[in-house]
């Protein structure tokens, strides 16, 4: 349900990962710093090329000298290297102690998706253990035993296998990190014969070497000799990050292994590709793979995924833009290419566009050693491509964040005509043909999912490459799916008026429970206008019949509203229309009647309602007034929205007595000032749980952003005491929108300003009694049940795939008709309320049965979906604060 034009807010907001390029690049736009090569595989000791000389342009960057490799640092592991049976890779000095997300391959955490802190900050770069140490268990114990698959292979070792770090001097000193590892690579075989990973400084092996050892090696390019001296530092504990970065790194390799191509930090398979020819895009099947530390040991979780490629060229998109506003064009085509990844056939790399300059052509010339050349003729000699169109922009692409990281800021220009455009925009999104058509090839069942998997398995073993690695590290990958032991819990109770109760059922499904049940609280609808343009005002009539025919045996009593007709569908009229009614009278709510999904008028309707003249609102869409089939079906949606908008309740669960407080916390990007976060935080203020109180705020860094939030909640605590007569004496904050590498600020900083300015409020801080639960939606875990279909609602894992250093559980809490279902990751990072894990576990399950916008379960606690929902309608429609007039109001439903 939701407001019929209101967006559906899932996977909305999300940032723009950063590309990561490999290999041979288009010449690149700024002198002096490390450019990209003309290809691969230097000799050990050979002298690098020769940087690219870049064609001068309003977005070159002044020469820097690029930063030496940090000696002696235990950093992260970033880059790949493809030669012999060793590892190459790249560590500086900003990636230590930056954390892993999604795919957890990098040395960079992502700290760009959905509702991510901005701003720099220290990131600890060991793993932050926040299980309690009283903590006794975990585990919950109520419900039924399940066993479940998961997509997660055990990574087999020996009992005694260890990792050893050693650190590497060279004297004389070299600079040169390729020349380095060349260097060392000379003696291989006096390391051991078996796998390494070394940096440039540091040196990692699966076996003990000497505590000192020296070697000798002749540098090519000027014949002197290199003295290597490498000397134990420790062995590594399996909770370090660094330990646990390796195992991502093999797995990286093991996918070059398999010929797949990486597209930002996953990899795909172009050779599989699937072809949707009517609308001109290809899908490219691939694998999410994260091994982590788990309860069971080094597991490896592989997930299905998918990259839609676009068949269309940047300058397609250019040309469109042209032919559909020639005058203003530019900015057009700026608004929909920047931030937008691209690929380029003839290298295979992609590139996240930052820029386009519109002054260069690929006419324009650059120097190339010491000669001068066009792009067109660099392209024509080094990939035997003829650019067609001589006349269009170059796109700008600034080199991937490790370079940035240490001091270098090399563009690329790219030309238009050779860029492909990966993913899908949002008006491709709102095709619903579309949709349906990439659905489904992508939404895919357990079983199907399984067999992929599989397949994954099967392939990594029948890969000599592979096979070689494994037996260099002494190691082995399980060939089984992991199966772990899981519980369903019990049904909810659903409560409704006069304390009828039914159970949410197999499928956390009741509305069927509606037939003859009233709402939980009801109110009186009396005073409303109904906005309607002259085509629907017959059309009006009638629903409002139905509406009236539905809400009342559901005991919500809706009087006739006052029709205000328009004669044309204009934003400003609708604007107009309600300052007049505003103006002249106070209603409870005005819903307003539109013809189709136009984000302007919608965008102008809730400004003036939930800003300029603060009252509750509903938009609906016309064709839902009197539709052919389902009519009192949507009636009934709409009547529980109503009711729940002016402060009715649609049902309740049964919950804990007595002094408890829940809040959700989520943030949104704000669409229009990049700069800015959305946060949204909702209270509950009664027993039931069914009342709340919401704020807003805008915040650019996560100093703004955690000072609000402390602020906003000592706020929602008052208005408790206000309703209530009493301070809360719990609180549980479920926290939505934080990355794993923004877990520690959260702990550290956030959690501990809320308890300071609640102690101030309670008087003592022993009293603040609060549970602070980060929640994560988007995982790439996947349970089944029975080996190959959804486990049912109520599923909870908190053990084997859990992590040992986390207070953390699963929970499936939604039921999904179509493809795999996804569990909610649930990780308490600080309590001390005094529920046991088998209680907080059953508490939250029950806030998954309370979001009114559907009768049925939802996949987070339903105070942090009303977050989500309330910072979503302003990040992308009112991009300002609500009024606080509304504050005690549902009104963003």
């Amino acid at each position: 349900m939701g407001d019929e034009l209101g967006p559906r807010a899932w996977g909305r907001g999300r940032g723009r990962g950063r590309a990561q390029t490999q290999g041979q690049e288009a010449p690149a736009a700024a002198s002096g710093v490390r450019p990209a090569q003309e290809g691969r595989g230097y000799r050990p000791g050979a002298q690098a090329p020769a940087p690219y000389a870049r064609p001068p342009g309003p977005h070159q960057q002044q020469p820097q000298v690029a930063r030496p490799p940090v000696r002696g640092v235990q950093g992260s592991l970033s880059r790949v290297g493809r030669t012999g049976g060793s590892m190459d890779v790249d560590v500086s000095a900003e990636s230590v102690g930056r954390g892993t997300t999604g795919g957890g391959d990098t040395a960079e955490a992502s700290s760009y998706g959905r509702g991510a802190i901005r701003g720099r900050r220290p990131l600890l770069s060991d793993q932050l253990i926040t299980r309690p140490r009283d903590l006794v268990s975990k585990k919950g114990v109520s419900g039924y035993p399940l066993t479940l698959t998961t997509n997660y292979f055990e990574i087999l070792a020996k009992k005694e296998w260890c990792l050893y770090q050693y650190h590497v001097d060279f004297c004389p000193e070299e600079d040169r990190i390729a020349v380095r590892k060349g260097l060392l690579r000379l003696h291989k075989e006096k390391l051991g014969g078996n796998g390494y990973i070394f940096d440039g400084s540091v040196l990692f092996t699966s076996h003990p070497l000497q505590e000192k050892l020296e070697f000798v090696s002749t540098r090519q390019s000027d014949e002197a000799e290199i003295k290597i001296t490498i000397r134990f530092v420790t062995v590594l504990d399996k909770s370090n990050h660094t330990y646990v970065q390796f195992f991502n790194i093999l797995m990286r390799k093991f996918l070059h292994h398999l010929k797949l191509q990486q597209v930002g930090r996953n990899y795909f398979d172009p050779r599989a590709k699937i072809q949707i020819t009517e609308y001109m895009l290809e899908l490219w099947p691939g694998y999410i793979t994260a091994i982590k530390q788990h309860d069971h040991g080094i597991l490896m979780c592989a997930e299905i995924s998918h990259k839609v490629m676009r068949k269309q060229s940047i300058l397609n998109l250019l040309e469109d833009a042209r032919r559909k506003n020639d005058r203003d064009y530019r900015a057009q085509f700026l608004a929909e290419v920047i931030g937008m990844t691209v690929l380029t056939d003839y290298n295979n790399n992609t590139y996240r566009i930052d820029d386009v300059n519109f002054d260069l052509t690929p006419e324009s010339t650059f120097e190339r050693g010491k000669e001068k050349i066009s792009y067109i003729d660099y392209y024509r000699t080094r990939y035997q491509i003829q650019i067609r169109q001589r006349h269009q922009p170059l796109l700008l692409s600034q080199s991937k964040m490790k370079n940035r990281q240490t001091g270098s800021k090399d563009l690329v220009y790219l030309v238009p005509e050779l860029c492909r455009a990966t993913g899908l925009t949002d008006e491709m999104k709102s095709n619903f043909n579309l949709m349906k058509s990439v659905s489904n090839h992508t939404r895919i069942g357990p079983q199907a999912r399984i067999q992929r998997l599989m397949t994954l398995n099967s392939r990594l073993h029948a890969e000599p490459a592979v096979i070689q690695d494994l037996t260099e590290w002494d190691l082995k990958l399980e060939r089984s799916l992991l199966n772990v032991q899981g519980r369903l819990l019990n049904q909810e109770q659903i409560v409704f008026g006069r304390n009828k109760k039914i159970r949410s059922g197999e499928q956390a499904d009741w509305a069927s429970g509606f037939r003859g049940a009233e709402m939980f609280v009801t109110t009186e609808l009396k005073e409303w206008v109904l906005v309607v343009t002259s085509r629907s005002g017959r059309d009006a009539e009638k629903f409002f019949e139905n509406l009236s025919r539905t809400s009342r045996p559901m005991g919500f009593n809706i009087k006739p509203p006052k029709y205000y007709e328009l004669r044309e569908d204009r934003a400003g009229n609708y604007t107009d229309a309600l300052e007049n009614i505003m103006s002249s009278s106070k209603p409870q709510l005005i819903m307003c009647v539109v013809p189709n999904n136009r984000a302007d008028r919608y965008s102008a309707i809730k400004k003036k309602c939930c800003v300029d003249r603060p009252v509750c609102s509903q938009v609906v869409l016309a064709k839902n007034l009197n539709p052919q089939k389902g009519g009192m079906s949507i009636a009934t949606k709409i009547a529980i929205q109503l009711n729940c908008k002016i402060g009715g309740a649609a049902w309740s669960v049964e919950v804990p007595s007595g002094g408890l407080m829940v809040v959700g916390f989520d943030v949104c990007h704000d669409t229009v000032n990049k700069n800015k976060d959305i946060g949204a935080m909702v209270a509950s203020l009664d027993k039931s749980l069914s009342r709340y109180y919401s704020a807003v705020t805008m915040h650019r860094n996560g100093e703004e952003l955690s000072n609000n939030l402390s602020m906003n909640l000592v706020n929602a605590v008052q208005k408790y005491q206000q309703v209530n007569k009493a301070l809360p004496t719990r609180i549980i904050l479920y926290r939505d929108g934080v990355s794993d590498g923004e877990i520690p600020y959260v702990y550290s900083h956030e959690g501990r300003m809320i308890r300071e300015k609640l102690a101030v409020l309670y008087g003592d801080p022993k009293l603040v009694k609060m549970a602070i639960i980060i929640v994560t939606k988007r995982v790439n875990t996947r349970l089944f049940a029975n080996g190959n279909v959804n486990p049912p609602p109520g599923t909870v894992v908190d053990d084997g795939i859990t992590d040992p250093a986390r207070y953390d559980f699963f929970i499936v809490s939604q039921f999904v008709r179509q493809g795999a279902v996804a569990p909610t990751s649930y990780n308490v990072i600080s309590d001390n309320v005094g529920l046991d894990a088998d209680k907080l576990q059953r508490f939250t399950y029950k806030m998954c049965h309370m979001y009114f916008n559907w009768a049925g379960t939802v996949s987070v606690p339903a105070p942090c979906q009303y977050a989500h929902k309330l910072a979503f309608l302003v990040g992308q429609y009112l991009h300002q604060q609500p009024s606080t007039a509304l504050e005690n109001l549902l009104y963003f439903l």
